[in-house]
């Protein structure tokens, strides 16, 4: 048996028109004639698609590119496609109108009406049209208009207590409902004059007016896993900083992430003070260090975060990075929830500032340590589009470590991003509080079927001086929001409850 979808031809007409008079035994003579599928062929040839099974044509999918704006959500089938001239087709227009979908009863054990819906939604995808719309008959509605008004029969087909043949179909391939139309088709007597005007949303579409912003699929992202180690000064600490750049930016990365309080070895130097004391003589460097990471940021072609650095802001202590561009600017960050070593030995107290960051390869989200522990943070950011979560973290013992792991893959699953951790590894003898370190940096991601089995895209080597580079495609998590096996963000019971940042 040989099954095969492609564009349908003129010579398919007497294949075709067999097959729909199958598809509409109730209405023997509303097929197509062949002038209309000539015309159809002659100005859109691409959306004319047909599966045939050992050359016999065993359904058809007909379609139009409309401007729909002008169109309108309140139009008749005869408005769509000009009383049937076809001349509201718009090569210009922003979405692909399906004016048929039939498959003949003989072939309907073969998937071919799922066949056929793929291939329009390939040809949506590939001609960068927002989305699919289509009028959509709902032929059982007959049995129940007596009962039921259209809405509460639509929602009844949808929590499947009745199933409809078309609108059933159509849910179950993605499509939504957008509302209700009245005499759409006129004469359709088992829809009683009723559609639906459905929907399928292109998630890869492009806006030609933002062409020029367009961002990568494919990001490439480098982890340092940081060596704890003695520095005499600050020329020292800079060398060790560059060396990781040069590194990532030979390998062509767009981002490079640095662990949480990675320059601690400047403390050795304060050894002989308090804890406060020293972690806030520590903070008169980042202002400095902030000034060598942006130059380096466009010197090496590569985003920078930065990690974390304690800074002194109207004299409260707080633990802030930066997000330095590739292009000169600069943004930070702070670190949100202080765990009680952190208020007791260093008296850092809690940032206000949670966003997501536009940047030329992806919308990004940065929770140092601690914070990705906390839900709900994650979950804010996926609500304003954030595709990667880097974390920038500090443990010190294995048990603190496991903690940060296993929450940020937990925030790559239910938010349905990536998310990359990078720690530090090592000892520091000579710094209080900041004695041993434990790390294993890494890229998480969604739990499905586009995804490694086991949640990691990549790891690094425990507890040793390393980079981790990691490419990540950006399109995946696009699939996956829309065709997953299970659909987390679509899913939330917002009826239920909901999450809101205070302002």
């Amino acid at each position: 048996m040989d099954i095969e979808v492609r564009k349908l031809e003129l010579t398919d007409y007497n294949s075709l028109k067999e097959a729909m008079i199958q598809a509409y035994d109730n209405w023997q003579t509303a097929y197509w004639k062949e002038h209309h599928i000539k015309k159809l062929i002659d100005i859109f040839p691409e959306g004319q698609l047909c599966v045939t099974v050992d050359g016999k044509v065993a359904g058809c999918a007909l379609s139009l590119i409309l401007d729909y704006e002008m169109l309108g959500t309140a139009h008749s089938y005869a408005e769509a496609t000009g009383g049937y001239s076809f001349d509201t087709h718009n090569p210009a227009g922003n979405v692909l109108y399906g004016i048929e979908v039939f498959v003949n009863p003989e072939f309907r054990n073969m998937r071919v009406g799922r066949r056929l819906y793929e291939a329009r939604k390939a040809l949506c995808e590939n001609l960068n049209l927002s989305r699919i719309v289509a009028g959509g008959r709902i032929p059982n509605y007959h049995k129940y208009i007596d009962t039921l008004t259209p809405k509460q029969y639509i929602q009844a087909v949808k929590n499947k207590e009745i199933h409809d043949p078309v609108l059933s179909f159509q849910l179950a391939n993605d499509f939504h409902v957008m509302k209700i139309l009245t005499g759409y088709m006129p004469g359709d007597k088992e829809s009683k004059d009723y559609a639906t005007l459905i929907e399928w949303n292109n998630v890869y579409f492009e806006s030609v007016r933002h062409a020029h912003v367009k961002k990568k699929n494919n990001v490439k992202i480098g982890l340092v896993q940081w060596q704890m180690r003695s520095l005499k000064n600050l020329e020292e600490l800079f060398d060790q900083m560059e060396f990781f750049v040069d590194v990532v930016s030979g390998y062509k990365c767009d981002f490079i992430l640095f662990p949480e309080l990675f320059n601690a070895p400047l403390m050795s130097a304060t050894n002989n003070l308090s804890e406060a004391e020293s972690i806030r003589d520590l903070a008169k460097y980042t202002t400095l260090i902030l000034d060598k990471f942006a130059t380096m940021a466009v010197e090496y072609n590569v985003n920078i975060i930065t990690g974390s650095m304690p800074f002194v802001e109207n004299d409260s202590l707080l633990n802030v990075g930066y997000l330095c561009h590739r292009n000169g600017g600069t943004e930070r960050y702070e670190k949100l929830h202080i765990t009680p070593n952190e208020k007791k030995y260093w008296g850092i107290k809690g940032g206000n500032g949670l966003k997501v960051f536009e940047t030329d390869c992806a919308k990004i989200g940065i929770l140092i340590c601690y914070d990705v522990e906390f839900p709900e943070l994650g979950r804010l950011l996926a609500d304003e589009g954030m595709e990667i979560l880097f974390v920038p973290f500090l443990t010190d013992t294995q048990n603190a470590f496991t903690r940060v792991k296993h929450c940020a893959m937990a925030r790559a699953i239910e938010n349905e991003c990536f998310v990359a951790i990078a720690g530090s590894v090592g000892n520091l003898p000579k710094v209080k509080n900041m004695d041993i370190q434990y790390a294993q940096s890494a890229v998480f991601t969604p739990g499905d079927f586009s995804f490694p089995t086991n949640g990691i895209k990549s790891e690094a080597t425990p507890n040793a001086e390393t980079v981790l580079i990691v490419d990540l495609d950006l399109d995946l998590l696009k699939h996956l929001h829309s065709n997953g096996s299970v659909t987390n963000m679509k899913d939330r019971r917002l009826d239920l409850y909901s999450l809101n940042k205070s302002s």
